[in-house]
């Protein structure tokens, strides 16, 4: 395959790196402190674009591939992870689902509302069920004419910001991963609720919280494909979640190593700037290589699904394990290099080093991503 960006893709990241010149990497450190993004903030950035950018053009978004989305992540979640997961959950999870497994009715009833500005959330994880899917306790039960929905979902990035929820729930007990269904929720459902917003150590500035439903009335139309197909739409969604995670991790990767090579040039120590010690500049060459690494990683996965191919749970497994694994590497490198100073919130790589630790937790643990790999080579 051509590494060479798409015109797209270019034009893309150049509007993704004007707007967090401007509004994000100024305002950042403030997010963080006060744990979220501002209204105002969201409402340019969807004007942009940023939070249609998998939307179909003929719903109103950008319809842009997933090279050119992964891109933007990249940018977005240098300037601010959180934010920058905010946009990804948008689209690579919520949008996703519906343009790959929802019918075109549904498409056509929610998409072009999220392209207009309403916000999407995810709800699969549990007390009991995370990496384990076929655990969850949530269930739907068939009313004739609607669905009745029970059961509490946690860790729900965008839940306080969300119009509308893709909620997984159990349909039939008894099936095991057959018996799992997903459901687009209105945020205004009777009966639907919200818990306090999690006080995270990194990704502050972005809303997660536990969504509770008691009795939630949800219309037959709102199932998302058929009955008993939720776990292929879940494992199906990661595939390109895994991809805006990677995309995160290499953004907050790119924004450390930036901030180690400028800070090496100006701290001097012997009578000279410490870029010139051996040092310095071998951790610096090592974390470059991992960052440029962990970048074609996740751009081959993006431009694999970007050719229809169905079955990339490897790729995406790959690239998310390795950005993952790396983001943390360089944001340690990173904070080592700028010694104290690097330990205190004056300096930006604290918070890098804060934001890169989720990247190896949600969307699959490292340790999921290894029994995904592996699992796919010796099936092979």
């Amino acid at each position: 395959m051509s590494y060479q960006l798409t015109e797209e893709a270019v034009d893309m990241r150049e509007a993704a790196r004007e707007f967090t010149e401007k509004r994000v990497y100024p305002n950042a450190e403030e997010w963080d402190a006060k744990g979220e993004v501002p209204a105002e903030i969201i409402k340019e950035a969807q004007d942009l674009g940023f939070f249609g950018m998998l939307i179909p053009e003929k719903h109103g978004g950008l319809g842009l591939s997933m090279l050119a989305y992964s891109v933007v992540i990249e940018e977005l979640s240098a300037a601010s992870a959180g934010f920058g997961i905010t946009v990804s959950v948008n689209n690579s999870l919520f949008v996703q689902a519906l343009n790959e497994f929802a019918t075109e009715s549904l498409q056509a009833k929610y998409l072009p509302k999220v392209a207009e500005g309403w916000i999407g959330a995810y709800c699969l994880s549990e007390a009991g069920a995370g990496t384990d899917i076929v655990s969850i306790g949530c269930t739907a039960v068939d009313k004739g004419d609607h669905y009745l929905l029970n059961g509490n979902k946690l860790w729900v990035t965008n839940a306080g910001l969300a119009n509308l929820f893709i909620v997984f729930t159990k349909t039939d007990p008894a099936a095991g991963r057959k018996g799992i269904s997903a459901f687009v929720v209105e945020a205004e459902s009777e009966g639907l609720s919200l818990g306090k917003k999690e006080n995270k150590l990194g990704i502050r500035c972005s809303d997660t919280r536990e969504v509770i439903l008691v009795d939630v009335k949800v219309p037959k139309e709102n199932l998302i494909g058929v009955e008993g197909d939720g776990f292929k739409t879940a494992v199906g969604i990661l595939n390109g979640g895994r991809i805006g995670v990677g995309a995160q991790a290499v953004g907050i990767g790119m924004a450390a190593l930036n901030e180690a090579i400028k800070y090496s040039k100006e701290r001097v120590q012997f009578n000279q700037p410490i870029a010139n010690f051996q040092a310095i500049q071998f951790k610096i060459a090592d974390m470059a290589t991992r960052l440029e690494a962990s970048r074609l990683l996740v751009y081959r996965a993006a431009a694999l699904k970007d050719t229809g191919e169905k079955f990339i749970h490897r790729e995406a497994s790959m690239a998310k394990l390795f950005a993952s694994q790396s983001a943390n590497y360089i944001a340690d490198q990173a904070l080592q290099i700028h010694g104290g100073y690097g330990y205190i919130k004056e300096y930006p790589v604290e918070r890098y080093f804060r934001d890169a630790r989720i990247t190896e937790i949600y969307e699959g643990t490292t340790e999921a991503q290894l029994m995904v790999i592996s699992r796919d080579l010796l099936r092979d």
